[in-house]
């Protein structure tokens, strides 16, 4: 027998099996996130955001400017697509919506991978994809981020295939096209947009077949690139432009409104780490390392999110022989490479670092992870040594293996957290299961059922979650500075601050009692906690109370 073959791994019947127990475990996969998915939305970004605005579109008819929230100046792409269940009064819909973008970055993953390796790996990169805890976490919650990573993995890989037809116009056109519509998802795709269209000239320019003109033709390219990015992405900067005076606002504001614009300077990432988080310049170093194994969900000390640390390891092994592959592989290789640290590397100096800031590059590592894989193999293969194989052989299923019960470990404990069966069978109400993650919910649902319907109520300290509430209302705290404070600060009888909430037509209040506690007693001096403290005893009048909220009428008459 040829010792350069693994009759186990080769086989048939082997490679049947293997495709039998990764289909199991993605329709088992997929099983679970629709379980997880199908429970009310009480996720912070959804509730502020990414439900809360399209619900005002609705309500208001159209797209309108809502200028307390800056958040609603972002492109909103997939959020308009949450418009269609909304309408129909549906908000668990939005997240399949959301999944199928994981599914659809997943496809892509594994046609590359069939079409560069074979089916099984193909499979093993889909599912490990699928698996990892960010990709479960986003994937049952209303985000867009999904839709951000398989708009940059769809021009990343369509790059590959303008390359490898010879740079023909179709390809470059698609890339530049799906690129735009990331742009239109998120600000993030703006790294993506940036990477993309340097890559274009960098590659063509280093083809032997553009000759002597190949420098001004691939500069071209880059610049063609990049203009029908932005033509695609063009309607949100339009729309923001005729708002603001600022297409990408409210990024950048002040070079683009000097005089009225909004500054966006605040602690960069390492003094943030360093003061917040009491971080050492040695934890700081190892930030990109430890991004991969201590991650956390919702603890932005630790990423707010969860990767898998064999992210980190098994794309090194794809550059592992890497000198007996194709010339088109090595290219393909090293632009997967030079995207995920590029991009992480603008992450990680520009912002303090969240996982969902770098998701772009999961897609890129995963399908290195699987070449790295692959690899192993390759080696185990022309060992020569039997001793080896036997060796080697259940070393791969380990390694394959461990990395998928990392994942598997957190989508079990997923069901800890989110709890849908309670909900799924019956035992508890859609109103029991938003109060338990929500505590504000009790109180917003008095102010649906109680106020009149021209009410307009000031959110103080809440977090902005907006969505359950179905009067107008308006966020105290904008940029760490609170409106009913500056009022008082700027007035100096309890009837001022009266008035002018009135001026601002603010009927009620709606209070994180404990919060506000706390900010009045660290921001406001004698003079001021004195004129508060005479308008809440003779203007404001408590009408509900529960779970630490309280909602509050401003009396009609301040005679």
């Amino acid at each position: 027998m040829d010792t350069n073959e693994l009759p186990v791994l080769e086989s048939p019947k082997t490679k049947n099996f293997l495709k039998a127990v990764l289909l199991v475990l993605l329709l088992v996969l997929i099983v679970s996130v629709l379980i997880l998915s199908w429970v009310p939305p009480v996720s912070r970004d959804a509730l502020t955001h990414h439900l809360a605005v399209p619900k005002l579109y609705l309500k208001h008819g159209g797209i309108f400017e809502i200028p307390f929230m800056s958040f609603s100046y972002y492109p909103m792409n997939l959020d308009l697509l949450y418009l269609i269940p909304l309408y129909f009064g549906n908000d668990i819909i939005p997240k399949f919506i959301h999944f199928s973008f994981a599914l659809l970055t997943a496809w892509l993953s594994f046609s590359y991978l069939r079409r560069r390796i074979n089916q099984v790996y193909a499979m093993v990169g889909a599912v490990f994809f699928l698996s990892i805890p960010i990709i479960v976490k986003l994937s049952i919650t209303v985000y867009v981020d999904l839709g951000l990573i398989f708009f940059s993995t769809a021009s990343l890989l369509l790059m590959f295939k303008w390359i490898e037809s010879g740079f023909s116009l179709k390809y470059i056109i698609f890339s530049a096209v799906f690129c735009g519509l990331a742009l239109g998802t998120k600000y993030n795709g703006l790294i993506v947009l940036f990477l993309l269209t340097l890559f274009v000239p960098f590659i063509q320019s280093r083809s032997p077949k553009e000759g002597k003109t190949g420098l001004v033709k691939a500069l071209g390219s880059g610049i063609f690139f990049g203009l029908l990015a932005l033509l695609i992405f063009s309607p949100w900067m339009i729309r923001n432009y005729h708002w603001t005076g600022n297409p990408i606002f409210p990024l950048y504001d002040t070079l683009f409104n000097p005089q009225t614009g909004i500054s966006q300077n605040g602690l960069d990432p390492f003094t943030i780490r360093k003061v917040v988080f009491h971080e050492s310049v040695w934890d700081m170093i190892m930030v990109p390392l430890r991004v991969f194994f201590e991650g956390q969900d919702g603890n932005p000390q630790y990423f707010d999110g969860k990767l898998n640390p064999f992210l980190l390891f098994l794309p090194f092994l794809a550059f592992f022989r890497f000198k007996n592959e194709s010339t088109e592989i090595k290219t393909e290789k090293k632009m997967l490479l030079a995207f995920s640290v590029l991009y992480f590397a603008f992450a990680f100096f520009r912002t303090s670092m969240r996982i969902r800031y770098i998701l772009p590059i999961i897609p890129p590592l995963v399908i290195l992870s699987a070449f790295g894989v692959k690899n192993i193999v390759e080696w185990i293969k022309k060992a020569g040594s039997s001793k080896v194989q036997r060796i080697g052989i259940p070393f791969i299923f380990i390694i394959v293996a461990f990395a998928l019960c990392l994942n598997a470990d957190y989508i079990f404990r997923q069901f800890g957290v989110v709890k849908p069966i309670g909900f799924l069978n019956g035992a508890v109400s859609r109103d029991e299961y938003i109060t338990k993650y929500r505590s504000e919910y009790p109180a917003m649902r008095h102010i649906n059922e109680n106020l009149p319907l021209d009410a307009k109520i000031l959110f103080i300290h809440l977090g902005n979650r907006g969505y359950y509430c179905d009067r107008d209302y308006l966020f105290d705290m904008k940029r760490g500075i609170s409106t009913l404070h500056q009022i008082v600060k700027n007035s100096n009888l309890p009837k001022e601050v009266v008035l002018k909430l009135k001026k601002m037509e603010i009927t009620h209040f709606l209070v994180r009692h404990d919060l506000f506690k706390f900010w009045v007693k660290n921001n406001y001096d004698g003079r001021e906690m004195a004129i508060l403290d005479k308008m809440f005893a003779k203007y404001v009048k408590m009408i509900y109370f529960r779970k630490g909220y309280g909602v509050y009428r401003l009396e009609h008459s301040i005679l």
